[in-house]
């Protein structure tokens, strides 16, 4: 989809309605959009995040095609966002700035973001109000506000530093897990923290993305523990047996 602004007719096009339908929904707010004095413009990557909200069941979708209704599932799988290549396995970095820095400009080498410098600002922004970093040695980089136009699709990147940055963490620690979050989406940022929050939640599971001897073994240890978060309730482990990472 091109980058530059586009018409009714183009987004109509694109979502495979009637102009009638666009005007309608733009006019009801329901899709985002800016009139120029009497004309409607769209900005692609806006309609390209809508429609994501569409089909991740993040919104309610009005008018827009009822006989393909989105799936109403609140989170990408791990592997729809995330994979090996995407795991900066030792970080130069050695502060937070730094840290912000060389991670979104890994991002964007790999094509995931638009415009780096916007991108990272917009990271320094969130972070100069309160840093991510949790007590268990990990943080969560994520911007203050929906940026859709800077992501070119949803997706997450991590950082390991095993030295270890001053971040800010509240228990003073150094923080050594980085995820950056350009999930274009509110709904999908505190769902993924979360998420990760729980399969990170014990030392030794931030002990063992650590230790793992490159990324496609993080990557493992990080899909395991999503799917042990999917077990049936009665087979879900507990602090006292098995669980996060799967390490006993």
């Amino acid at each position: 989809m091109p980058d530059q602004l586009m018409t009714v007719k183009e987004v109509a096009t694109y979502l495979r309605v009637n102009e009638r339908t666009v005007l309608k929904l733009a006019a009801e707010g329901a899709l985002p959009g800016a009139r120029v004095g009497n004309q409607w413009r769209f900005q692609p990557g806006a309609i390209g995040s809508w429609l994501e909200d569409q089909r991740l069941g993040l919104a309610t979708p009005r008018s827009v095609s009822a006989a393909h209704p989105p799936p109403g599932r609140a989170l990408l799988s791990l592997e729809e966002c995330f994979e090996p290549g995407q795991i900066v396995p030792e970080l130069a970095a050695t502060s937070r700035d730094g840290v912000v820095g060389e991670l979104v400009d890994f991002a964007h080498g790999r094509g995931l973001v638009r415009d780096p410098a916007r991108f990272a600002a917009a990271i320094r922004e969130r972070e100069a109000m309160m840093s991510s970093a949790t007590p268990h040695g990990f943080a969560f980089l994520h911007t203050l506000r929906r940026m859709p136009e800077l992501v070119r699709r949803p997706f997450m990147v991590m950082g390991r530093s095993r030295a270890g940055v001053a971040y800010g963490a509240p228990d003073g620690k150094p923080t050594r897990i980085f995820f950056l979050l350009g999930l274009k989406f509110e709904g999908l940022h505190l769902g993924w923290m979360s998420k990760l929050s729980w399969m990170l939640t014990r030392p030794e599971d931030v002990q063992a993305v650590l230790d793992a001897p490159d990324p496609a073994s993080v990557y493992d240890l990080l899909r395991r523990a999503e799917s042990d978060l999917h077990l049936p309730a009665e087979q879900i482990p507990t602090p006292d047996g098995p669980r996060g990472l799967g390490i006993r």
